[in-house]
């Protein structure tokens, strides 16, 4: 097995010292640097595309059923709700909504619009013109979030917390159309919306800055349904312009955004962002190398390790900015807790006990992570928010395996049922994690078990229709809370029947103490309250082993030195309507002339 290179120790002290420094290029000769930047005010720049890669292609860009990571980061330039993310800081801050009054008792929010705000270009509105965003349009969405339908995998944002939206949803059971509206949610006039919680929530403003919560028109719904899946409008910075599947999508900047700057200049600076869909990171790096992308975001610490080799120079400096940020991301695997066989929570220990994950850590990912799995699913990136870092995990333990191998029932390995591990291979991360997994079980309980590599959307949908038996994904951050990995636990809202859709708890995992410490969590009077019943509902779940806790992420991401106002962040959230691009100088020879 390959031994962690000697050198990744010096490039962890390298980062400490040098986490974020100027960047160039090293190769400009094919380059697809656009066309010419205007100067604008207060020292920004329009113009230029925006070059970036996913390793892989998007599930869907239809709000209500965004549930991966790659079709978030795409839809959240095209879309926006009521409120959103600071990058650099994660804060809630304003989105669609100018400002909001919250009552004493903590359970009115009374939001009041930006005005002027207009939807996308579209062939669903009268001549083609968006028209502007308004209260009806906030009402609407909202409503959808609360009807039954295969294609809203959004409901659990507001069941139980605006007044009435679980009693919608429930009277919206097949199709059928509720006679009553949702009482909790109340138009004051065009610009004006009032929506009621069934009981406080601490966290409630985040959720309206989720995916879930984005606003599009009615319009759209109408004309394109289900379709809206990649036929994306909203009112965002961006765009949707022009879509090849599986190799690019061109985000196009919108002209009519409502955003302007500090300095009076309108948003967004960038004429367009590209993202292309290259699954190899090698030829990712490559063609950063060659300046046809940005940033490369992820990359295998041998790689950052050559990087640092060819290009420091003699002061310790690189020619390019390297940033690191532990992730609000775990990497785990998920046990269907409904299939016949995992149904054994001593089976589901024993297995969580057979996986070494520190070699995992540090032979198979090369240290490219924060750290091995050893605690619980919510990640050590929240615990400067006062999240506890001894939530109950499994370290690698063979006897321990045994024990509990035992205990389930099985003597020996002789009789166990064939096992098939289900996994997407996001390069070949994936695939060589899940080797070593198969050598472990294989070592310790002398369990085979079989490898099916499929697409993303594949894997996506056979974990939320319950058709597997263990599943390897990777859980990250929505909104920044622990909330956001406890409740994947959460089992009063999982269906009956296999194949009926369950998100987001993808296990099926069922424990009343969990729920009941959850729901205390969720009506908690403020963040510090909720993370004290998150902590304790997170260690009753890990004691009943739903999932095995692989790794928690850490990010390195290279960037350009060209491109500004580009925060890195925990939870990789991206708002490309800031981000500008700095014309060419002798700093910077890679970048673009000033137009006139």
């Amino acid at each position: 097995m390959k031994q962690i290179p000697i050198k990744l120790h010096s490039l962890l002290l390298f980062l400490a010292l040098f986490s974020c420094v100027p960047l160039t290029s090293c190769d400009t000769s094919n380059s697809t640097k656009n066309e010419k930047v205007r100067e604008a005010k207060g020292g920004r720049f329009y113009g230029g595309v925006f070059n970036v890669n996913e390793t892989e292609y998007l599930r869907t860009l239809f709000p209500l059923n965004i549930i991966d990571v790659y079709s978030y980061r795409i839809a959240s330039q095209i879309y926006e709700g009521l409120f959103k993310l600071d990058p650099k800081t994660l804060k809630v801050t304003n989105g669609l909504a100018e400002n909001y009054e919250l009552s004493d008792d903590r359970l009115v929010y009374t939001i009041r619009l930006k005005k002027g705000v207009l939807f996308h270009d579209d062939a669903a509105f009268a001549g083609g013109k968006g028209r502007e965003f308004n209260a009806e349009d906030v009402k609407y969405c909202l409503t959808r979030l609360a009807t039954q339908s295969r294609d809203n995998q959004g409901f659990h944002v507001i069941n139980g917390v605006i007044k009435g939206a679980t009693q919608y949803y429930a009277a919206s059971a097949n199709g059928a159309k509720p006679t009553t509206e949702i009482e909790g949610i109340k138009i004051i006039n065009s610009h004006t919306v009032q929506i009621t919680l069934e009981r406080p929530n601490a966290l409630f403003l985040n959720y309206l800055a989720r995916p879930e919560a984005y606003i599009f028109p009615k319009e759209a719904y109408q004309k394109y349904g289900i379709d809206m899946g990649g036929k994306a409008i909203g009112t965002g910075a961006f765009t949707l312009t022009d879509v090849e599947e599986d190799v690019s999508i061109i985000l196009k900047r919108n002209n009519n955004y409502h955003g302007i700057d500090e300095a009076g200049n309108r948003l967004p600076y960038l004429d367009a962002v590209k993202i292309y869909f290259i699954k190899d990171k090698k030829t990712e790096l490559f063609e950063f190398r060659k300046n046809k992308l940005d940033m490369v975001y992820r990359l295998p610490t041998d790689y950052i390790i050559d990087i640092i080799d060819e290009y420091q120079r003699a002061d310790g400096s690189l020619p390019f900015e390297l940033e690191h940020e532990p992730e609000m991301q775990t990497q785990l695997l998920t046990f269907m807790t409904d299939d016949q066989t995992f149904k054994n929570v001593d089976l589901r220990r024993a297995f969580s006990f057979a996986i070494n994950k520190e070699e995992i850590f540090e032979y198979v990912l090369g240290g490219e992570a924060y750290e091995a799995g050893h605690h619980g699913i919510t990640p050590p990136s929240f615990k400067d928010k006062g999240y506890p870092d001894d939530v109950y995990g499994y370290k690698y333990n063979p006897d321990s395996a045994r024990y509990y191998f035992n205990k389930a029932g099985y003597k020996n390995a002789t009789d166990f049922p064939k096992i098939t591990l289900e996994l997407n291979a996001e390069g070949d991360r994936n695939t060589n994690v899940a080797v070593e997994i198969k050598k472990d079980l294989k070592d310790v309980l002398g369990v085979d078990i079989e490898l099916n590599i499929v697409p993303m959307a594949q894997s996506t949908d056979k974990m939320m229709e319950g058709k597997f038996q263990l599943i390897k994904l990777s859980w990250i951050a929505d909104f920044p809370s622990p909330e956001a990995f406890v409740r994947m636990f959460y089992g009063k809202d999982v269906p009956d029947e296999v194949g009926a859709i369950s998100y987001p708890n993808l296990s099926r995992y069922q424990n009343p103490q969990f729920d009941a410490l959850y729901e205390k969590a969720m009506s908690a009077a403020n963040e510090q309250e909720a993370i004290k019943y998150f902590a304790q509902a997170e260690n009753i779940a890990m004691r009943d082993a739903p999932v095995i806790v692989l790794w928690y992420d850490e990010g390195y991401r290279l960037l350009q030195p060209y491109v500004k106002n580009f925060p890195n962040n925990p939870m990789q959230y991206r708002d490309f309507s800031r981000v500008y691009l700095e014309p060419k100088t002798s700093e910077n020879p890679n970048t673009t002339q000033i137009g006139n």
